[in-house]
């Protein structure tokens, strides 16, 4: 089979897998067995588990198959490329620091703050829209099919997630979660130029916007060496990220929990 389609079924294992598990219907009867934190271990774990396979396998053969669009490889093009690459991942780096607080995070049910702050003012989506404008180029500068299907699968994911996220949200918080959603947007900017929202420049994470630009100039410096070793760095790095946030926003919601108490 091609590796193509082999990455393209990987990348339908670990989205549906991930998008399945917390949907309410599967979700609510895993956490009242599991409970939430034991839920979010069986999730991570099965989350990790279907990543790695899908880097392992690109890593392994993404020489082979048929030929990508590879366009955008000098020129104007290239230069819109790299800049859209290097946004994106800035804003997906100052997301990560609001997290732990948004109204998104895990262990927010009833505490998530649901007034717009930092970057949720520019997107309610920071990680998933950073991701998008990351991956699209990358999409279409890839050599071979099967390295535009995996990147094709970064902007698919982003978007279903950003979808599904609200969607779940919305049934389980409902005026709440849509009140927040009327006003911002998951298109970065969309809510301030229609008036529903503010920026305010003084609640932005510069330093981690700069982070991001460092980052992704960094990585450029050693793109050839990225899928080395199988790609176990990446998966390394996403998987250690994730728990790392993953006990923020835990650490967070533990807080606001003890704060009536301590009162």
């Amino acid at each position: 089979m091609d590796p193509a389609v082999n990455v393209a079924l990987l990348w339908v294992l670990f989205a549906g897998t991930h998008m399945a598990l917390t949907s309410p219907p599967l979700r609510a009867p895993l956490v009242a067995r599991l409970g939430e934190r034991g839920f979010s271990f069986v999730f991570s774990l099965v989350a990790s588990v279907s990543f790695a396979l899908l880097v392992f396998y690109y890593a392994a053969h993404r020489f082979e198959g048929a030929p990508g669009l590879a366009v955008g490889h000098t020129g104007v093009l290239h230069g819109l490329f790299l800049a859209s690459i290097a946004t994106g991942f800035a804003l997906a780096s100052a997301a990560l620091v609001a997290y732990p607080r948004s109204p998104y995070a895990l262990f927010a049910e009833g505490t998530a703050a649901t007034e717009p702050w930092g970057i949720e003012r520019i997107t309610r989506h920071g990680f998933f829209m950073g991701v998008i404008l990351a991956a699209v180029p990358h999409a279409l500068l890839a050599t071979r099919l099967v390295g535009a299907v995996f990147a094709a699968g970064f902007v698919v994911f982003a978007a279903l997630g950003a979808w599904h996220q609200d969607r779940k949200l919305a049934a389980r918080r409902g005026a709440r979660h849509a009140d927040y959603v009327a006003r911002t947007s998951a298109i970065p900017f969309a809510a301030a130029v229609s008036g529903r929202q503010r920026i305010v420049w003084s609640e932005l994470p510069w330093r981690r916007l700069v982070g991001g630009l460092v980052a992704a100039a960094l990585l450029r410096s050693v793109h050839g060496q990225i899928f080395a070793w199988g790609g176990a760095a990446i998966v390394a790095a996403v998987v250690a990220g994730a728990a790392l946030e993953g006990v923020q926003s835990w650490r967070r919601a533990r807080r606001r929990a003890l704060r009536p108490r301590a009162a």
